[in-house]
Formats: C-alpha cells, sequence, structure tokens
C-alpha cells in the first residue's frame, strides 16, 4: 500500500460515508476497497462529525460546500437522484424555511419547492410581505429526493446533517422556520408531534425555530391553512422581537 493511501486510511478512517466521486475511477474504485476493508476491521464507528471534519465541511465556503453536496454518494439516495438540490435564496438571509427533501420537480430542476407546494410557499411568504431570494433561503433536510416522495430515513438525514449543519453556519439566519414534522424532528432531535412543537420558539444551536406545517401537506388538508395561518403571523412577531 502507498504512503499516499496509507494517510488517506489515517485521515478519513470511515471515510466512504463522505467520500466525493472520484474522477480517477480505478484509482477510486481500488482506494474504495481499501476503506471498505479498513471499515470492516474497526472496532469502533467514526462518528458523522469526525467524518465531516475529515473532508473539512465545517470549514468549507459556499463554493466548496454546494460543489461537494453535488457530488456526494454517502448513502444510497445518490444512487436514485437526477441531481442534488442544494438550496436556493439570499446567502446572508434573515429567514430560513426548511423542509424534508426534495420532489420530482425538484430532482428534475435542482431548486428547492417549484411544484405546487412551492407555488403554495411562496403565496405564504407574499403573504408576510417576504419573496423567495429576498432576505429569504430555502433548503431541505436532505438533498437528494427520496424515491416515490417517501420520507428520507433516519439514517439519509444524518448523513446529510453536516451539509445542512454548515448552509446555517453561513447564512447565520436570525429565524429558522422548520416546514412539516419531518423538519422539524429531525432539526430538535425530538419525537414530539407538529401539533406540540407548533406555537413556541425552539432553539436551534442558538438560533430561534418556529414549526409550521409543510405546503404539500396544507394542499391536502385545505382546513389547517389557518393554522399555519397563525404560525406565520407568530414568526413574523417573533422576528419583530428579535430585530427591535
Amino acid at each position: 500500500m502507498s504512503n499516499r493511501r496509507k494517510k488517506i486510511l489515517k485521515e478519513l478512517d470511515l471515510a466512504p460515508v463522505w467520500r466525493s466521486k472520484s474522477t480517477h475511477p480505478k484509482q477510486g474504485e481500488l482506494i474504495t476497497a481499501e476503506l471498505d476493508e479498513h471499515k470492516h476491521s474497526t472496532s469502533q464507528p467514526r462518528s458523522e462529525n469526525d467524518s465531516a471534519a475529515a473532508l473539512g465541511i465545517p470549514q468549507m465556503n459556499w463554493k466548496s460546500l454546494e460543489s461537494t453536496v453535488s457530488t456526494c454518494v454517502a448513502c444510497p439516495l445518490s444512487l436514485t437522484r437526477t441531481q442534488t438540490v442544494f438550496g436556493v435564496g439570499d446567502e446572508h438571509a434573515d429567514w430560513l424555511f426548511i423542509g424534508e427533501g426534495p420532489g420530482a420537480r425538484e430532482d428534475a430542476t435542482g431548486e428547492p419547492f417549484v411544484g405546487q407546494a412551492g407555488k403554495l410557499l411562496d403565496q405564504m411568504l407574499a403573504a408576510i410581505k417576504l419573496k423567495r431570494g429576498n432576505r429569504v433561503y430555502i433548503t431541505n433536510i436532505v438533498k437528494c429526493r427520496p424515491p416515490n416522495n417517501r420520507n428520507p430515513t433516519l439514517n439519509e438525514a444524518k448523513q446529510c446533517e453536516p451539509y445542512l449543519t454548515r448552509q446555517i453556519q453561513l447564512i447565520k439566519p436570525k429565524l429558522i422556520v422548520a416546514l412539516g414534522k419531518v423538519a422539524a424532528q429531525n432539526l430538535l432531535q425530538s419525537d414530539d408531534s407538529i401539533s406540540s412543537l407548533r406555537g413556541k420558539v425552539h432553539d436551534y444551536s442558538g438560533t430561534p425555530l418556529i414549526v409550521t406545517y409543510h405546503p404539500a401537506y396544507l394542499l391536502r388538508a385545505l382546513s389547517e391553512k389557518a393554522k399555519a395561518w397563525k404560525d406565520l403571523c407568530f414568526a413574523v412577531s417573533i422576528m419583530k422581537s428579535l430585530k427591535g
């Protein structure tokens, strides 16, 4: 084994979790095989935070982060996606809206919330005098579409978590709005129902976070739109207090 490969094994340990696609397939396949062999012979698994640190995710700028996400093969979602959906909007936004994962339209276009749910989200933003891209950033818990628009698994969300964490660090939003149960439970590390999480100010690493319904759910449950409007008004009041 070459010194270069020994160095890679030493630094990355369980790096198959976070390795990027190789631009040299033969060499990449060889290194991957060695890493897989090392993985099976290691008694103590490496945490997601350690793996993220090995790739340098906590120090990445926007360009590096988006490039790394676009070539990520950390979980099986990479096998079925058309492309990754990184996020869109103001990179220094006051408002950060986080959904669960891309749908079919998002997978095709590479932009989050562009289908019917996206249109409803734009209407919700307009109702509180906000606009996509203007003081607003939109992204998801996972960056690849789960097949058949199912909810992302816990492992899939965990693999994407360092990317989302770095996005939040770069944006430095004043307020995070979790759209739907999946986003709320992952961000808050909670199994509580969305009804019990709504109407409260939660904390995400020092940033206030509130919870409301996902626009896709509202399209199926029109009667809940009044509750979502109440959540938006609550969010506006929180934002005013943060600025005041």
